[in-house]
């Protein structure tokens, strides 16, 4: 199903279906994204996606605080002023391994994950492998019937995905150049 940004309660309604522990298609920072609520939609959403276990989603926090969430390391002071914005940290996951966190930009992404009060996992629209998808309407032929909610917002320019560091070990390692150039001084 689709609904408009524009519809009365529509925004409500992307709420449920996140908060139940949907998949819907909504607007990021640079595109649409793939999101549900973690962690309980990851199998639904590397299904729909058809991708495997090996590479993790991102997930998006509405603020700084919500870290502890999931981690037990706070953000370096240097890296967490350009939260909100268009960087992607990778944390020690508390129970082992890692977990990528990132408070968008976008303050209807903020919104929304103060509404459903959770993390969010968020990632491209397209089947694994494949470029991510530009339009509304392939986003429809490709994945309506596969998510719960498509929330459309009208067309949201492209732009470039987010600097992705992983801060768990020392220097700071840039695993992915992105929107956001850090300096040397930040990384050490």
């Amino acid at each position: 199903m689709t609904v408009s940004a524009g519809e009365p309660g529509s925004f409500d309604r992307l709420v449920e279906v996140l908060a139940s522990g949907g998949v819907a298609i909504a607007p990021g920072d640079t595109m649409y994204g793939l999101i549900g609520a973690a962690p309980g939609s990851e199998e639904r959403i590397r299904r729909v996606k058809g991708r495997g276990e090996d590479k993790p989603f991102i997930r998006i926090l509405a603020e700084q605080s919500w870290v502890a969430r999931v981690s037990d390391m706070t953000p370096p002071a240097r890296l967490a002023r350009h939260w909100p914005g268009p960087l992607t940290m990778v944390f020690p996951a508390r129970g082992g391994g890692t977990v990528a966190l990132r408070v968008p930009d976008s303050a209807f992404l903020r919104r929304l994950l103060y509404a459903v009060n959770v993390p969010l996992f968020s990632t491209s629209v397209n089947r694994a492998g494949q470029p991510p998808l530009a339009s509304l309407d392939e986003m429809r032929r490709e994945f309506e019937k596969d998510v719960d909610l498509i929330y459309d917002a009208g067309p949201t320019p492209p732009g470039p995905p987010s600097t992705l560091v992983d801060i768990t070990g020392r220097p700071f390692r840039v695993l992915r150049e992105g929107a956001l150039r850090l300096t040397e001084e930040e990384l050490s």
